[in-house]
């Protein structure tokens, strides 16, 4: 693609507030568990949210639920996925490329719980790993506000 057929930067922060209130607040199930979005653009997607008693896992020490670090890693994937598919169609309108996530749906979802879920602030990032015609891989981490390594993950999303 060329420069010629680039969103400008006003539609492509238009496009980005779309996604985060699509995300943050349509998504009731986001919207319930806390998550924010931090960062978003074609390389990575990073969603934040705060440890709340709602999503203890393990009464006796105040562990991150397992869902809820598989739902993270799952929800920021796709928004990774979501964030690729925009930028590889640059050359269509934005409402176009949103209409294009109705198919986006997750096929694998492989997480390892590297560390027990300790913090008052966690961060998910992701990456896409590859983004063909139907498929998208992406990889993806949850850390804690001291930067430790809690969980990996990989997932596999249909993309049409």
């Amino acid at each position: 693609m060329n420069d010629k057929t680039r969103r400008s930067p006003e539609d492509k922060k238009i496009f980005d507030d779309f996604v985060r209130e699509m995300f943050e607040h349509k998504i009731s199930f986001n919207e319930f568990l806390g998550f924010q979005v931090e960062k978003l653009n074609k390389d990575e997607a990073l969603v934040g949210f705060d440890m709340r008693p709602e999503l203890v896992g393990h009464y006796l020490y105040g562990r991150l639920h397992g869902g809820v670090i598989s739902s993270v890693l799952d929800v920021v994937g796709g928004l990774a996925v979501m964030m690729a598919i925009e930028d590889y169609h640059q050359d269509e309108p934005a409402m176009q490329v949103v209409d294009r996530f109705k198919h986006l749906g997750t096929i694998d979802l492989r997480i390892d719980y590297l560390r027990q879920g300790v913090g008052e602030r966690f961060t998910a990032s992701a990456k896409v790993v590859r983004l063909g015609k139907r498929i998208a891989s992406t990889q993806m981490e949850l850390i804690n506000q001291d930067n430790k390594l809690i969980s990996t993950g990989s997932a596999t999303y249909i993309v049409s």
